[in-house]
């Protein structure tokens, strides 16, 4: 680990934004970026006892409603003995003056991620299987939180959530967008006409899959991390989104042979049901869910490829994400039945 300042790291700023909020450092603070440009740049922090975890936005290319650190660091917060794993939280800084963006700062979570093919690799077949069910397990008991109960009644506005999505993911694509993509707009427009009627509230991670947990073991979760979509929501379009994750398209989106997008795990079909049977909620108005997810990871690619060509991310894989789009789009709108 090195006390080099990365682009979008202050470490003379950090130390002293430690100083003042009575965040005991021993030594000089040293860091390693873990990621970044795809979401949230991520840093391990470290001195000469403690590691600690500073998540803060792309340096550029930012989408209004992503990268939402206050979002992050309260529920986190408010989830600390809920039953959903969570890192425990340090500090929250929504002032950019001290380093040009606000961040937060969490507890270092020992554990295992699992991003790539070769990370899931390591698991035998009933590892899998034990971490398939424990993901399932943690998604129904996100969804199980009443938000009342741990002060996020406020969190989002649930009444109305679907067809703000559809609306906000359609205006992020004007945003974002580097080309012409007429099949992007029908997919929206036929969203727009199949809004369900009545919609569930939970919690929502939004972003919801293997690697963006903390496994202890195959078999447990010790903590759930990215929480940068996170609201009051409808759960179906979550647990939407998981499945969606399980697209080829997701490889080119990442940059990598993805963990999430092994056939080693179930079919998403499988995991929706599974977690039906695990909740008991019914998977109505299905394709429409589906269909919203796979417009929003549609145009999660298209940002990736304009953060990059602002010249906003590090690290490799950036440039080929724009060829998801149109793959994503076209299992969104097969899911509407087209």
């Amino acid at each position: 680990m090195t006390a080099t300042v990365h682009e979008g790291l202050d470490l003379v700023a950090l130390q002293r934004f430690f100083a003042e909020r009575g965040v005991p450092v021993e030594g000089e603070l040293r860091a390693e970026l873990i990621s970044g440009g795809k979401s949230n740049l991520t840093f391990l922090i470290a001195d000469d006892r403690t590691r600690w975890v500073l998540r803060r936005p792309p340096t550029a290319g930012l989408t209004p409603s992503a990268h939402d650190m206050a979002r992050e660091y309260r529920v986190c917060h408010a989830l600390r003995g809920s039953g959903v794993p969570v890192a425990p939280t340090v500090a929250l800084c929504t002032d950019e003056r001290v380093m040009g963006a606000p961040f937060a700062v969490t507890g270092f979570v020992e554990g295992r991620v699992v991003r790539t093919a070769d990370d899931l690799a390591a698991f035998a077949d009933a590892e899998v299987t034990a971490c398939t069910d424990e993901l399932i397990r943690v998604l129904a008991a996100l969804h199980e939180v009443e938000p009342g109960a741990v002060g996020l009644d406020g969190f989002g506005r649930p009444e109305g959530y679907l067809t703000r999505q559809v609306t906000l993911w359609g205006r992020q694509w004007e945003r974002v967008r580097t080309r012409e993509l007429p099949d992007l707009h029908r997919l929206h427009d036929r969203l727009a006409a199949a809004i369900p009627a009545r919609s569930a509230v939970a919690i929502v991670h939004g972003d919801y899959r293997i690697d963006n947990t903390i496994l202890a073991a195959p078999g447990r979760v010790a903590a759930v991390v990215d929480w940068e979509l996170s609201t009051l929501g409808d759960p179906l379009a979550d647990l939407a989104q998981m499945c969606t994750y399980r697209h080829p398209a997701l490889d080119t989106v990442i940059g990598v042979t993805a963990a999430w997008t092994s056939p080693r795990l179930p079919a998403a079909a499988e995991i929706a049901q599974r977690y039906a049977e695990r909740t008991g909620r019914d998977l109505e108005a299905w394709g429409f869910y589906l269909g919203l997810a796979h417009l929003k990871l549609a145009v999660i690619a298209e940002g990736i490829t304009h953060r990059h060509r602002a010249g906003a991310t590090e690290g490799d894989g950036f440039e080929h994400a724009h060829r998801a789009v149109g793959p994503l789009v076209a299992a969104g709108l097969a899911a509407l039945g087209e």
